[in-house]
């Protein structure tokens, strides 16, 4: 059965005291476009991750966000001291050149600025147990976001069994007209040909002409070639997974042997046929786009 490449999964897991969350998302992309976020401690684990989510999805444009956050009170923090020296020597530079007094209370001034506080992360102590949960919620949010790209890869399935299916319908519904579209042509021709004033033809040469110029009208190659291309579509659909690209390829060839055989048609009734037989290739295009 085959799957779409859009999904969505999340996984929370709590290791070494602290809660972990993982989500990753995903939409239709030609190559695998990888976008993984995660804190710093995990660094060491990021390439691992990156070749177990490959591997489960194959491709798409795929974004994991990793986060961890402490479940108990007290967590290891340090002042940025770097930092506040820079604000302290800001404010003063800007008193002096404003000629405005500098702060009355330093370190309510400072202690409010933006990042003075900075967790110490040579002080946190990535534990294994803790690189194994984050392993194991990727896993579990990677089986959601599969679960859901099976569910609307059923959807995509049906769709295209009907679309198929219109298509099929349609070219059995051409033979009709083949039967008398040689007669017609054949007529118009010599109606023609007795408008015409003063002018004698050779009805031999004439039977050999219509011939040549039906024959280049037939469109029996092209009725067989599709056929064959609505059998495989199908067949591939039935298949294993991941068998988006080659549908779009099958879909391309569907499209060629319909524009010969409108380019053929030479008859109002077939034109129609062939418009509508575009009309469902095309949303079978737009949605081919969308399987995995």
């Amino acid at each position: 059965m085959i799957k779409s490449m859009t999904g969505y999964g999340k996984a929370t897991l709590v290791a070494n005291n602290k809660k972990i969350t993982v989500e990753i998302k995903s939409l239709n992309s030609k190559q695998m476009d990888l976008s993984v976020k995660l804190p710093l401690p995990y660094r060491d684990i990021e390439l691992e991750l990156r070749n177990l989510i490959a591997q489960e999805l194959g491709r798409g444009k795929v974004d994991v966000f990793i986060s961890s956050e402490s479940i108990e009170t007290g967590a290891v923090a340090v002042v940025n001291e770097q930092l506040i020296k820079a604000y302290k020597s800001q404010v003063e530079q800007l008193s002096r050149d404003l000629a405005i007094p500098e702060p009355c209370d330093w370190y309510a001034t400072l202690f409010r600025m933006p990042d003075v506080f900075k967790l110490d992360v040579s002080q946190v102590e990535v534990e294994q147990e803790e690189l194994n949960a984050v392993k194991s919620a990727v896993q579990q949010a990677l089986d959601g976001l599969n679960e859901f790209r099976s569910q609307e890869g059923e959807k995509l399935y049906h769709f295209f069994k009907e679309k198929i299916n219109a298509i099929q319908q349609l070219l059995l519904s051409i033979e009709p007209y083949e039967t008398s579209r040689t007669e017609k042509i054949k007529s118009r021709i010599v109606e023609q040909l007795e408008q015409l004033e003063n002018v004698d033809y050779d009805k031999n040469r004439l039977e050999q002409e219509l011939i040549f110029y039906i024959e280049k009208l037939d469109i029996t190659e092209e009725k067989i070639r599709l056929q064959n291309h609505l059998n495989y579509f199908i067949e591939t659909l039935d298949n294993a997974e991941r068998q988006g690209k080659k549908l779009g390829f099958i879909a391309q060839e569907m499209g060629r042997e319909i524009n010969t055989t409108g380019s053929k048609a030479n008859q109002a009734e077939l034109q129609k046929i062939v418009v509508e037989m575009k009309d469902n290739l095309e949303q079978i295009k737009e949605q081919v786009l969308n399987v995995l």
